[in-house]
């Protein structure tokens, strides 16, 4: 007999297009916790996620679409994984609100990542105060026992074990507490600044993972150094050569030692140009797989992968609503 697999559930926000943070952060991590035929795998667009921060409804339905075309293209299999949208499964927000019934209020305002966030947006709504029941939510609904996260989500992560465990104890066992797989999460900063994260809002210290090989080889020439001549790692003193060692490191799978090694002899344009080639290189068959996708396709797939999804959590919210006395 066949043993069943454990749950893992994660998700992306479709807030325009990726680039090599959320692919090194994320995406790449999917590809292989997938690939290993170790876990039953569920990834969605976090669409509702991505509503807490400012966003052009005219322009969304083109991000959600494109952001499931690079699922696609870089590797997730809907043969292999249940790929869906978030919002097409209503029950997680059903979920949300009971789950919000349990948490105290200063749980949530301790949440280090709320804080940051709200410093910086000039208008902190309440979505971006209760985003960890979402997410709590998220991942229960489906009984995901496992979840890859970066260590900025571990607090996160920890609220939904805790509801798990408040809700098992006060209205009888259904949930599983779900673990965190701790992934590796290279730090990619932006490569006009590289004492900031890299970001979509700034285009030219940004790598697109649909970027044209010219528009990569252009952007990493541009990269910011500074006025040493030698590769070495040293994020504080020389932060722009160590980010860009940095994502050399991930795209080769090797260590940072070993790419400072190999191009200990290498001019600063030599070592750049080598990066950008090993980028562009990695994303051909992505750039050729996502150019030959269009929308009807998708829009299939993903009904597939919505089907299952919510098929799993109809069982689980008719659970829930019974423990809790609803009719």
């Amino acid at each position: 007999m066949t043993k069943e697999k454990k749950i893992l559930i994660s998700g992306i926000q479709p807030t325009g297009r990726l680039h090599l943070g959320n692919y090194l952060g994320a995406l790449k991590n999917f590809i292989e916790l997938q690939n290993s035929e170790t876990y039953d795998c569920y990834f969605f667009v976090a669409d509702y996620h991505s509503l807490t921060e400012h966003f052009d409804p005219r322009k969304k339905p083109e991000e959600i679409k494109n952001l499931l075309k690079d699922f696609i293209a870089a590797g997730l299999d809907p043969n292999k994984s249940i790929l869906f949208i978030q919002s097409h499964i209503p029950f997680v927000t059903e979920l949300a609100w009971i789950l919000s019934t349990l948490t105290p209020f200063g749980e949530l305002s301790r949440m280090t990542q709320f804080k940051d966030k709200a410093q910086k947006e000039e208008f902190a709504n309440v979505g971006l105060f209760t985003y960890p029941i979402l997410m709590a939510a998220d991942i229960l609904l489906y009984g995901a026992e496992y979840v890859p996260v970066g260590e900025d989500q571990l607090q996160h992560l920890e609220l939904a074990r805790t509801l798990a465990r408040k809700f098992n104890g006060v209205f009888g066992e259904i949930f599983k507490e779900p673990k965190a797989l701790l992934t590796k999460t290279p730090r990619v900063m932006s490569l006009q600044n590289p004492e900031k994260k890299m970001s979509k809002s700034d285009p030219s210290g940004c790598v697109f993972l649909d970027d044209a090989p010219e528009v990569i080889e252009e952007k990493i020439k541009r990269a910011v150094t500074d006025s040493e001549s030698s590769i070495a790692y040293s994020p504080k003193s020389r932060p722009g050569i160590s980010n860009l060692i940095e994502i050399y490191s991930a795209f080769e799978n090797i260590t940072k030692d070993e790419v400072i090694e190999h191009h200990k002899t290498s001019s600063y344009s030599v070592f750049k140009e080598a990066l950008s080639s090993l980028i562009s290189k990695h994303f051909e068959s992505f750039r050729a797989k996502k150019e030959a996708l269009n929308d009807k396709e998708i829009l299939d797939i993903i009904e597939t992968g919505n089907a299952h999804a919510h098929g799993k959590a109809v069982k689980n919210i008719g659970s829930v609503r019974a423990k809790i006395g609803l009719i």
